[in-house]
């Protein structure tokens, strides 16, 4: 073997590695989605919803099915008996003291959950993005001691809340630890990030979480889980518009 192929070979044999594990934006973010949805969960946990007025907690009760399902129940005094279901197409708020039935819908999805920086509309978006956005790479940067990839993604559909978003997904079990979210002409709406990662039934997960919508001054809520269960056997009813009044 002459002097060339060995050259050529033993580049081959360095750069294969490099090859073997590279990823593409689409997939990471697959992954980021994948591993933040369950065939079944049940969680509680708690909203600190800061404004100008102060602060004030809401706990809740909640439970998923797959991408598309989802009921909150609030159990705070304040609120307690309060509902919001998400189904695949729809989302309905039910109000125990006025036995009222609500089906969001336009502008009213773009209001914020108990008056937090959570709107009904971050509840809609799915968890499939990489078929949504076109996704970028475009950065690497460490959040909480944790390597991360940034990744800009661009809205192909207008289905989606934000046209733009700016991510920072961890490299180790793919949490979105940051985000960023646009308008299409590039003003700032709303960003999160997580402040403390720690491990429920088994899942590395996001354990506290802020959230701060930028069309509100002095505003910010923080999402702390109390409680997770997954892959657990639930009731078809749980999902269902019939048993929401109950």
């Amino acid at each position: 073997m002459n002097r060339k192929l060995i050259f050529t070979a033993i580049t081959i044999l360095i750069l294969l590695p490099a090859f073997a594990f590279a990823i593409s934006g689409d997939e990471i973010v697959r992954r980021a989605d994948a591993a933040a949805t369950f065939d079944t969960a049940e969680s509680s946990g708690e909203m600190h919803i800061t404004d100008r007025f102060g602060t004030k907690i809401s706990s809740f009760d909640s439970w998923a099915r797959g991408e598309n399902e989802s009921l909150i129940e609030f159990t705070s005094r304040a609120e307690r008996g309060q509902k919001v279901l998400r189904t695949e197409n729809e989302i309905y708020l039910y109000y125990p003291d006025a036995e009222e039935l609500i089906r969001m819908q336009g502008s009213a999805l773009r209001q914020g959950m108990l008056g937090s920086d959570i709107s009904y509309e971050d509840m809609t978006g799915g968890k499939d993005r990489a078929s949504q956005y076109s996704i970028e790479i475009t950065d690497e940067q460490n959040l909480l001691g944790r390597d991360c990839w940034v990744l800009t993604l661009r809205a192909n559909t207008r289905t989606v809340p934000y046209p733009k978003e700016i991510v920072w997904i961890d490299k180790q079990d793919y949490i979105v630890l940051k985000g960023e979210y646009y308008t299409k002409s590039g003003r700032l709406l709303k960003d999160m990030e997580v402040l403390e990662i720690g491990e429920m039934d088994g899942i590395t997960m996001a354990v506290e979480t802020r959230i701060s919508d930028k069309m509100k001054s002095n505003s910010n809520t923080v999402l702390i889980m109390k409680d997770l269960k997954v892959d657990i056997k639930l009731d078809d009813e749980i999902f269902s518009l019939e048993e929401l009044s109950w």
